[in-house]
């Protein structure tokens, strides 16, 4: 039966950033939500002619979600061998693209601390978790979206919710007053400042660190302000002559970005509780910063 539903280009268009963060959140690759969405819109193509189509957002949004589970399916053995800690890919929040209102409204929605949390889930979890606490989809479309009950979407998120609330530790939404903190880690650390440095990160502080077997970086995670102070000292001194490192800002969190000559190595982000930085995320998987780096090029 034909779709009833016609849309324009321009009007489709207008899901993709929706449709990028459902993948985003889904997967924790930017670079494979971009990919994600442009297949759903080849699929939406395809069937458009085939099928009736109630609500177009919807039926993208379904299309996505079974595209992001079949992702993490197939990824599974891959993650199972990534060598090191595994870190989502760090995405620009700051003067980037714009991200639908409902990741606006709920900024620690793309925080690296919560990303992290919704790889405890598994994907059909993760993906009614998403749409019933972020993007506020009803339960009734939810059903349809991943072909369960109400009843069982239901009880899926309750479960999700409690098992995430369990292990979530509260973070302060970024602003001025936590720019400046992490401005002041950064002159510590390259003035060698170590009792500056532990007055910025909280005692209990642990720093996490993905290089994905490509790039050096701590094998494990590093726990309390003292190791973590000291481990700062040591790349600040060890720094090749040519890096340089700048303030931004990353999955709404306040993030230093490090070049080494033209080439963007590392990004560090902080998040932040009562005051100190309480976890610090250092990506320096080259494969990941691929995405990051073209929006500091759309900026030019």
């Amino acid at each position: 039966m034909s779709s009833e539903v016609k849309e324009t280009p321009e009007t489709l268009e207008s899901y993709r950033p929706l449709l990028f963060a459902i993948a985003y959140q889904m997967t924790g690759s930017a670079s494979e939500a971009e990919d994600l969405v442009q297949e759903t819109y080849l699929r939406y193509q395809q069937l458009q002619a085939q099928v009736e189509i109630q609500s177009v957002k919807s039926f993208l949004t379904t299309i996505i979600v079974h595209l992001a589970i079949d992702y993490l399916k197939s990824s599974r053995h891959q993650r199972e061998r990534y060598v090191g800690v595994w870190l989502p890919e760090p995405v620009l929040t700051a003067d980037a693209e714009p991200l639908p209102g409902e990741i606006v409204e709920r900024r620690e929605a793309v925080s690296m601390a919560f990303l992290i949390l919704l790889q405890t889930l598994t994907p059909p979890e993760r993906a009614v978790f998403l749409l019933r606490e972020i993007f506020d989809y009803p339960y009734e479309t939810i059903a349809t979206i991943v072909g369960k009950s109400v009843a069982a979407c239901r009880q899926i998120f309750h479960r999700a919710q409690r098992h995430l609330a369990a292990k979530r530790r509260p973070f302060e939404v970024a602003g001025e007053a936590h720019q400046s903190l992490v401005t002041h880690f950064l002159a510590a650390s390259q003035q060698g400042d170590f009792d500056e440095l532990v007055c910025d990160l909280a005692e209990d502080v642990t720093l996490y660190g993905d290089g994905g077997g490509k790039a050096t970086v701590v094998s494990q995670p590093l726990h309390g302000a003292e190791v973590v102070a000291r481990f700062f000292s040591i790349i600040s001194r060890k720094a090749p002559a040519d890096t340089r490192v700048a303030l931004s800002e990353a999955n709404d969190m306040p993030a230093l970005l490090g070049w080494e000559g033209e080439t963007l190595t590392t990004v560090f982000l902080f998040a932040i509780s009562d005051g100190h930085l309480a976890e610090i995320y250092a990506q320096r998987n080259p494969d990941k910063l691929i995405y990051l780096q073209q929006q500091l090029s759309r900026r030019g």
